[in-house]
Formats: structure tokens, sequence, C-alpha cells
């Protein structure tokens, strides 16, 4: 059983402090806590409300002689006394993490919502406020705060967030908690601090700051020091912000080569119509995202060929410095680049470093086409290529490790595929690197029947952790899908792609 509160008193529409010596308002102390890098990660902050609520208080305050205690349907209501006083906001429902936090923050005044159950408090003065009240109605206790503001972060994932329930009102008592301080609420979608602009923002100038991350996608305290550090350390970000390829943003892309009508629309003219163009198909599919969509080219850099050409190989590997100029165009105009590599007989790391200089610009990403890997003794249009998840994992430790050498944003990583066979033992993709978004690009065509079972089927089994890409072809298609058709495939792509 509950002891007894030592006094409550009610007053509507106005607060005040209980009439048990006291007369009337009095000077309370609030401390703010010191900066010391401290990262804590709350992967369920609705399994204990109050928890969560004593967590961002920890984050953000050492001392607060009047508190904030609200039921979890409360919390809406009283969480503007909370940050108009600077005081923290706890919750009920663990008197055991309630009273030892009221001790630590050597709390003597708590404010509690009108008509609520009485939480266990212990010895202190009670004051009940009218939900409904504005706060400027309010009579507040003055709260002398002799320092300045909490610089303390609390990152959250929107897309992981109930919008009701315990974990919904845990994680709005904790941002008023910080923001009363005068510390900082992050939207982090996905869990990772490089994700947008915003982010990338707080995480740079969150150096040595306490942070408290709530949701499962933030992983351990260690991921969210080491992804804070890596948004720190990457001076550039994407086209549209960030330094995440997803979730931050979708792209649309039109796929060829540039000088050759007959390997795709993007080399039907020039680079500054091609901008002009897929800028134009970006904006036509935003309506239908919540995500900014973001122009891309997809450039068939090596060539599949006919003949085997001096080497041997199949392939017609295009001279860098030809890339060259689109590369720099796109860069200015917002536009990301993939490199796509047909490559022959010739292992896709082969061809990939003959293109690490254009790689190291920040908004160049790559992507492996096994239709045209071939094994000794195969033809083009006589077999359909495939590659090994062994090769596919040699590429993607050296794109990751040139990303991270020089400080690059996380770079797209495409594999294409519209049969099983042509990737082998795909379980086994190392999907590991922060530094890489591995997408797989489902390359089906027909009618959309057929377009949705090639959709389906290739994902099954799919490795967790690889992002979904979708091509719309302008001849094979019958009919070719709209912006609207194509982001109502479930999951919408975070790449389409037009051929």
């Amino acid at each position: 059983m509950k002891r007894p509160l030592l006094t409550t008193c009610t007053v509507t529409l106005s607060l005040v402090l209980a009439s048990c010596g006291t007369g009337g308002s009095q000077n309370t102390d609030v401390q703010f806590t010191d900066d010391t890098g401290e990262v804590t990660v709350l992967t369920d902050p609705g399994q204990n409300a109050t928890q969560t609520s004593v967590a961002a208080s920890n984050l953000a305050f050492t001392r607060a002689q009047t508190v904030v205690v609200s039921s979890p349907e409360s919390v809406s209501d009283v969480g503007k006394v909370a940050q108009e006083l600077q005081v923290p906001l706890l919750i009920s429902g663990d008197d055991d993490a309630l009273g030892q936090e009221l001790d630590r923050l050597q709390a003597q005044t708590v404010i509690v919502a009108q008509g609520e159950s009485a939480p266990e408090i212990g010895d202190r003065d009670v004051v009940e406020v009218q939900a409904d009240s504005q706060v400027d109605q309010l009579d507040l206790p003055e709260v002398s705060v002799a320092q300045e503001a909490s610089t303390g972060v609390v990152l959250i994932d929107p897309q992981a967030q109930d919008t009701d329930g315990e974990a919904a009102a845990a994680t709005e008592a904790a941002v008023a908690t910080v923001n009363a301080a005068g510390g900082t609420a992050v939207e982090v979608p996905g869990g990772d601090p490089r994700v947008s602009g915003d982010s990338v923002e707080v995480a740079r100038s969150a150096d040595d700051h306490n942070i408290l991350a709530l949701g499962e996608s933030f992983g351990s305290s260690q991921d969210v020091e080491s992804r804070m550090q890596a948004a720190q350390d990457t001076t550039a970000e994407l086209p549209g912000g960030g330094q995440l390829a997803f979730p931050g943003r979708r792209m649309i892309a039109v796929y060829g080569s540039p000088g050759t009508s007959a390997l795709g629309v993007l080399g039907e003219q020039d680079v500054d119509a091609t901008i002009e163009l897929v800028q134009e198909m970006a904006r036509e599919y935003q309506p239908y995202s919540d995500e900014q969509v973001i122009p891309a080219f997809e450039i068939i850099t090596t060539i599949a060929s006919a003949e085997p050409g001096a080497d041997g190989n199949y392939t017609n590997e295009l001279d860098p410095e030809t890339l060259r100029p689109w590369i720099d165009a796109a860069g200015e105009a917002g536009v990301y680049v993939v490199l796509d590599l047909q490559p022959g007989r010739v292992d896709f790391l082969s061809q990939a470093q003959r293109y690490e200089d254009l790689l190291r610009e920040p908004h160049v990403g790559l992507a492996l086409d096994p239709e045209w890997r071939l094994e000794d003794g195969q033809r083009h249009m006589e077999q359909i290529g495939s590659v090994s998840a062994d090769e596919i994992n040699q590429v993607s430790d050296w794109l990751a490790q040139l990303t991270a050498e020089n400080n690059l944003p996380q770079k797209v990583l495409i594999l294409h595929q519209f049969k099983l066979a042509m990737i082998t033992d795909r379980e086994q993709i190392n999907t590991a690197h922060d530094e890489l978004a591995i997408t797989l690009h489902a390359d089906g065509h027909g009618s959309p029947e057929l377009k949705m079972a090639t959709w389906e089927a290739l994902q099954n089994g799919l490795p967790e952790g690889i992002w979904m890409a979708w091509k719309n072809f302008y001849d094979e298609d019958t009919p070719v899908f709209s912006p609207e058709e194509t982001y109502d495939v479930d999951p919408k792509p975070w790449f389409v792609s037009y051929q």
C-alpha cells in the first residue's frame, strides 16, 4: 500500500505550493548536468516509462528541487509546465525508480495533474495543476537557474515510435525534460544520426554532449558513438542533405550510357538536358513520398560486348575522364550517380577499382549487374551471367574501406537481379558495412503480374539490411507503371530507374 502523502492542495486555474508552512511561492534551485559525452540507449522506451523519464532526467539535471510528475495519460497536459519552469518531467508507475530519482534530484516540491491518483513521493510538498490551463494563467513557483542551458540531446526514431500508449508518453516526457533544460530533441529515421542534414548538424555540434537514444534501431551505445563520430568526420553530404542514402531519401534515376541512345534514355540527350529530365521525373514522384525524392543517373560504365575485344573479356570499359563531365554536372545539380558495371569475364572488383577516382566523389555509388558477369566459355545473350556472394563481398569490403578512409557519406551499392540464380549463396552477402546502402534492384519486366511475381520472388530469403529497388522499362513493360503505381508497390522502392 502507498504511504499517505504529506500534503495535497487543489487550485483551479492556478498552481500554488501546498500551504504547509511555505507561505506561497518560493525559490527553488535547478542544476543542469555537465557534459561528459555519456551515451545511453533504451531499446524499448515503453517497457518502463518511469525509467525512460528518469534516464532523460539523468541526462539533463543534477538537481531540481521542483519536479513535475505525471501519469502516462497526462504527459501532454503537464509537459508544458515542466518546460516553463525548466524542471524534469517524470512518469509515475514504478515507485522505486521514481523515488530514487526524486532523492537524487533533492526534490522538495512535486507538481501533479489535478485529479490524478497521487504517486508515491515520500515526505515532499505536492501541488496540483488543472490540466487544461494555459501556462500563463498559472501562478508558477519561481525557479532559479544559475547556469547556461544544458547541451543534452535526445534522439528519436519516428519510424519506430508508437503514436500512443506508454512508449509515446515516455518519449514525450523525455523530450519535455531535455527541452526544459535547454537541450535538443532530434528525429532520426532509422536510428542513424547521419540520416538527414538536421541530424548531421546536431551530431557535429554534439561533441562530448550527453545523449539519450530511444529505440531499438539505434543499436548499442557504441553504435551511436561511432555513427556520431562518423557524422562529425564526414564533411560532405549527399544530395538533399545527410550522409545516409536511405531512409532519408528516395531516388529516381534514368539508365543508360552517355553518347548512345541504344542503351537507355540517359544517352538520348546531353548532360544538361538529362539533368532537367530526371529532375522533372523526381518532382512527379514527390507527391507520393513522405521522404524527399532525389534525381539520379545510373550510368552504364562498362558495357557488355558481343565481341571479346583485344583483352578477350567481352566488355568495353569507358575512360573515367569521359564520364567526368557527367559526374561533375550531376554533383553541382544535386543529382546522385551510380556507376553500373557489366564486366563480361572480368571480376567486378577489378572493374570497380578502375573507377576509384570517380567513386571518391561523395555523390557517386556503384551497381553490379550479374546478368553480364560471364564465366570462361560463356557468351552474352547465350547465357545469363551470375556472381557469387563472395565476389560481391570483395567489392563491398573494398568500397566500404574506400568510403571510410576518405570520410565520405554512405554509398549506394546496387545488385541487379531478375532470376535467383544470378546471385549464388545470396544469404551470405555481407550487409554489415555502415558505409554502404546495399540495394537489390529487381529488374522484372512485362505485365504488372509478371513484374510483381519477380518482385516478390526476389524478396524471399533476402538478407536483412538490403534495400529494395524497382525498374520501369519503357519498351518491355505493358503498361509502364505511373509514379503513383510505382510507389504503391509494397514495400515502396527506395530506388527506381527507367530503362
